[in-house]
């Protein structure tokens, strides 16, 4: 499961975008305080999931269904703007705000709940790893969303701490920006259309 958690978190998704773009555009602390946010969102996820979720989206399998196909089209958009001439990387500072802790709180919290990477994970990757044979199934699946937090909040707390020091590097070398542009653009096209292809599936369980 750990590795399988890792993985994913290194694949570019929304999470690693926004939060790469606040770390670059206000600093670390405002990237990590977006992590706290996005952290309250994986929680969010792992309680709904095993007390429930699954079942609604079984009820109401568009409401699944749109969820997905709203983020692969978000990915998409994604990897539009990184490969598009002229296109911004993932690691290319930005623009940004400055907003308070609340609302980069809640930005980060919005942008894992809205994540169709997650939402797979949860409701499709996880319960894979679950043996009844093993003991209480909701135990089980508690215990093996708490190691994809662990993963997922390590790995992207290294990230928001060397984003900075990333984009200095590359802004020192335009060749590196222009490969790092089409890396991470392929990245989000090849992950939005994995992704596009588990839309249609429903809810399980």
């Amino acid at each position: 499961m750990a590795l399988t958690a890792l993985g994913m978190v290194l694949t570019p998704g929304p999470n690693m975008v926004y939060l790469v773009s606040r770390s670059i555009g206000q600093g670390r602390v405002a990237g990590l305080v977006s992590l706290a946010g996005t952290g309250v969102g994986f929680v969010g996820y792992l309680v709904m999931a095993n007390l429930g979720l699954a079942v609604v989206f079984s009820v109401v399998p568009w409401l699944y269904i749109g969820g997905k196909a709203a983020g692969v089209g978000y990915l998409a958009y994604l990897a539009w703007q990184a490969l598009r001439p002229g296109g911004r990387g993932l690691f290319e500072p930005a623009e940004l705000a400055g907003d308070p802790a609340g609302k980069l709180f809640r930005m980060g919290l919005l942008t894992n709940l809205l994540n169709p990477k997650v939402a797979i994970m949860y409701l499709a990757l996880i319960p894979q790893f679950v043996d009844p044979a093993l003991g209480n199934p909701t135990a089980q699946g508690f215990a093996l969303g708490s190691v994809q937090i662990v993963v997922s909040l390590a790995v992207n707390a290294v990230i928001v701490l060397t984003a900075g020091s990333v984009a200095g590097l590359i802004r020192r070398r335009p060749a590196w920006a222009v490969w790092q542009r089409r890396i991470t653009g392929t990245l989000l096209g090849c992950v939005a259309v994995l992704l596009a292809r588990e839309v249609p599936a429903r809810a399980r369980i």
